[in-house]
């Protein structure tokens, strides 16, 4: 379908000769597909589209050609082009997936130490610091349903599928006939995603979000998460697997997948429960699995690895207790006491998961318990590299996931709490809402009773003004249960601009709560806080919303230590720029000196789920680069660095913010901004992509302020226009109230902070078209906002340029420069025939039912597409 022999800048010309064979491979069996399926004379049409953007990007075609181009083909004719697009982007971010593996292992084949891995960490601070810091460690994703992905995932298996082929088909080694028939199962995948509807008919509820999120446990977590600790530890010390280890679990998932209520109403008590059992379900599988495996290879004779006292002790024990079970074990595996003790585990496993209790476990400290039985056993029998290799790594398994797999937050709205509260002290009839904030205090309380504390006791509470958010909390749980209350850890979720600045005194207050002193009593004194980037951002705009964050993080640090407290920050991050995504380990270490102190949470979000633990190899190089991010930023030196800089530059950030800020306020604060994105962007249609089960808007019909729209269609909606507004709006004017570039400059060489927010920025504006940007500013008709968003786009640029000493955006990141570069074309025709669908809706006032359906058909396609082409969503 798409060649990519003809280089169109050095960023592509550069494509490593096997990310261009992929590419091609894959482009030439869609094209193949394109043609069978469509005829020759659709694959011609998407050629002439794709020479045309081409050719556009090169000066040699206008715009408004291929704009002419796009309009002659029937509504039907375009649909099936964008289609053949979007499944392009598909098969272009697989091939570059599986370059990225290859990499990986080719840096990891060295002896060279990879870059921010642990083993770099451990290297840069030493062995002693690091295992110091390793005590204290704490790396706590939590996994979110907000609603970023626009793949289905019947989309998501097909790809997957395809990727499982095309690892056969460059497999070393391989014959001709092996090559053939990979080739042939290649082509009927891709046939197959190419017949496979890119949209979704239904709308997800919670549970199908919940069952989703899973796939990344079942192929990836699990397994990863034991290699990240054997890394941990072979850095530490000589002898990993044959000496008891020095590396601890530290890694803890969260989840917000049906638990999250804040402006959610399909997330009920009952879909809390569900989700728990589905996530237990599945770590108790897996557990059963991986522990049958171990048994089943354990085929140490007692003749030569004699079990300990304590062993045989337990083993008489069970015979006691389920003779026919442990007979029968006994018999299969006859001299083998630590293979029959092994199994016996997994009977006990299987039956927690059934949920036989004559046989199952009660907690996993039981299970833990049993396993370090075996471990010690071996250990004494002489069978190191039996007790420390793999039983090593189911122990840390059942310490990081526990039966619960991820401990469940629950969010809600404290404007809710607060109404509800208001129906309870009035003791009359209580609302269906107020019955429902009730009952999932009584499921979290049924949680914790069937699989422990840890299961789920943080209860967020979003946008939290005062204490008295947070009493509430306790109030109706004490109305809800009584004496019976759940254990809670109620965290206040600090969103808005003047919340960050009062956070400190909110938590002053917090502390004065009789409920939260008992329960800092019980918890070594730890209180957790979050701090959400999304909607800071939409309303301060990126930079100021930056350095708020960073003020707020010092502060909440400070007051931490005045009252002997151990904080956690809980970062509430999106996966686009706009959201405060980005790198996460560049984002660990532009944190405050102090706030981190060996502990990061934060969300994972949408389509950044799959993108980082959709493979092992990927997902193992993010977790180690996040913990090593994470030991750096708690090691004193950084920490020093870091502040040293925060001083220097401390007043000019505060100028750039303030400056960036008026700017912001001044566009997306203007008399009938609302409205006019809402013309100018598929923000009305974004809803009927059904992404999730969480509404997209706050609200019915057209937004009347920034407040009724969600972050998430916001950053979404401006991706799809091609301009990426809430990602560098501002900045450019903030750059240029310093008249001293020469110090602007110095502050990204030395204040990590600076530094990553104009990386963001820059990767922002680089996945930003300005042409094309244009033409959908135009449908709004309001040419002051137009103008208005195109000079300070200019602005941003030339600054950022000017700052970084970038001859052009994404220089010094080759890799990513090619991605974008690579892409842009093939966006561009989507965003073209986008633009055809959105023109009609929004100008054609005569549009029949069948035309207005059969255009949003096409304006849906190509959110899809481009959505793929950017990698990037909400």
């Amino acid at each position: 379908m798409i060649d990519q022999a003809t280089p169109r800048h050095s960023a592509v010309s550069e494509m490593p000769d096997e990310l261009r064979r992929d590419v091609r491979l894959l482009g030439e069996l869609l094209g193949q597909v394109i043609a069978e399926q469509g005829g020759p004379d659709l694959l011609e049409d998407v050629e002439r589209l794709r020479k045309a953007v081409i050719g556009a990007r090169r000066g040699e075609v206008s715009a408004d050609e291929v704009a002419e181009m796009v309009s002659t083909w029937e509504i039907d004719r375009a649909v099936q082009i964008a289609r053949a697009f979007t499944c392009y982007f598909h098969l272009a971010n697989l091939a570059e997936e599986h370059y990225r593996i290859r990499t990986l292992r080719e840096r990891d084949a060295g002896d060279a130490v990879q870059r921010e891995s642990l083993a770099s960490a451990v290297e840069e601070l030493g062995r002693e610091r690091v295992a110091e810091l390793v005590e204290g460690l704490e790396l706590h994703p939590v996994l979110t349903a907000h609603p970023t992905e626009a793949r289905r995932r019947a989309v998501v298996t097909a790809i997957q599928r395809i990727s499982g082929q095309l690892t056969e088909y460059n497999s070393q080694g391989r014959g001709a006939t092996e090559r053939a028939e990979s080739r042939r199962r290649l082509l009927e995948e891709i046939d197959l995603l190419w017949r496979t509807a890119q949209l979704r008919n239904t709308k997800l509820d919670p549970l199908d979000e919940v069952r989703t999120a899973m796939a990344a446990f079942d192929e990836t977590l699990f397994r990863v998460v034991p290699q990240v600790y054997r890394s941990l530890d072979a850095a530490l010390g000589e002898g990993s697997g044959t000496r008891a280890p020095l590396a601890r679990s530290f890694i803890r998932y969260g989840s917000w997948i049906g638990g999250d209520r804040d402006g959610n109403p399909n997330v009920t008590a009952k879909v809390t429960r569900e989700a728990v059992l589905i996530q237990a379900e599945h770590v108790l599988t897996a557990l059963e699995t991986a522990t049958t495996r171990i048994a089943r290879t354990l085929t140490a004779a007692a003749q030569f690895t004699p079990p300990s006292q304590n062993l045989r002790r337990a083993l008489a024990g069970a015979q006691d207790a389920h003779p026919d079970l442990v007979s029968e074990l006994a018999t299969r595996s006859p001299s083998e006491p630590h293979r029959q003790w092994l199994l016996y585990v997994a009977a006990r496993i299987g039956a927690t998961r059934r949920r036989d209790l004559d046989l199952a476990y009660r907690e996993p400290a039981d299970l833990l318990a049993d396993l370090r039985l075996a471990q010690e056993s071996l250990v004494a029998a002489g069978a190191v590299r039996q007790a420390y290799g793999e039983l090593q790594h189911l122990i840390w398994q059942v310490e990081t996931f526990g039966f619960h797999l991820a401990e469940l937050e629950v969010r809600q709205h404290s404007q809710v709490h607060a109404a509800a509260l208001e129906e309870v002290r009035a003791g009359g009839a209580l609302s269906e809402r107020t019955e429902e904030v009730l009952a999932t205090i009584r499921v979290i309380a049924w949680i914790q009773e069937r699989f422990g504390v840890t299961a789920c006791s943080r209860y967020v509470v979003s946008f939290t003004r005062t204490a008295e958010d947070l009493a509430a909390v306790y109030e109706l749980a004490a109305h809800a249960l009584g004496d019976r209350a759940p254990v809670l850890d109620v965290v206040p979720l600090f969103e808005s601009g003047q919340d960050l600045d009062n956070s400190a005194d909110v938590l002053a207050g917090m502390l004065k709560l009789p409920e939260v002193q008992r329960r800092l009593a019980g918890n070594d004194r730890r209180v957790e806080v979050m701090l959400g980037y999304s909607d800071s951002a939409k309303e301060l705009g990126p930079a100021a919303a930056t350095l708020k964050l960073y003020e707020a993080q010092e502060r909440l640090t400070a007051w931490a230590l005045a009252n002997d407290v151990k904080l956690r920050l809980f970062h509430g991050r999106g996966g686009a720029l706009g959201r405060g995504g980005g790198p996460a380990n560049r984002a660990v270490l532009a944190q405050a000196p102090g706030s981190v102190a060996g502990r990061f949470k934060v969300t994972e979000q949408g389509e950044v789920i799959f993108a980082r633990y959709g493979h092992q190899a990927i997902a193992r190089r993010h977790m180690e680069q996040v913990s090593n991010a994470v030991l750096l930023a708690s090691s004193p030196s950084v920490g020093e660095r870091t502040a040293t800089a925060a001083a220097r530059f401390r007043a000019l950030a505060s100028q750039v913010a303030a400056a960036s800020e008026r700017a912001y306020r001044a566009l997306t604060e203007a008399k009938g901004f609302p409205e006019w994105f809402a013309l100018v962007s598929p923000l009305e249609e974004i809803g009927s992509l059904r992404l999730g089960s969480r509404p997209a808007r706050r609200g019915l019909g057209a937004p009347r302020s920034l407040d009724d729209l969600r972050a998430i269609p916001w950053v979404f909606a401006w991706a799809q226009t091609r301009a990426n507004l809430p990602g560098w709006y501002g900045l450019g004017s903030g750059l240029a109230s310093v008249e001293d570039v020469t110090e602007l400059q110095a502050a990204y060489k030395e204040w990590p902070l600076f530094a990553s927010l104009l990386d963001n920025v820059e990767m922002s504006l680089a996945k930003t078209d300005r042409s094309i940007a244009s033409r959908y500013l135009a449908l709004g008709g309001r040419p002051d906002f137009e103008a208005q968003v195109l000079e300070e786009y200019d602005r941003t640029r030339r600054l950022v340029l000017a700052v970084t000493g970038h001859s052009r955006l994404l220089e010094n990141r080759k890799v990513l420069s090619r991605a974008v570069q690579l892409r842009d074309p093939y966006v561009d025709a989507l965003s073209h025939l986008q633009l055809r669908a959105l023109t009609a809706l929004r100008t054609t006032e005569d549009l029949s039912e069948a035309e207005r359906e059969r255009l949003s058909t096409l304006l849906l396609l190509s959110v899809n597409g481009v959505a793929a082409g950017l990698q990037n969503t909400g």
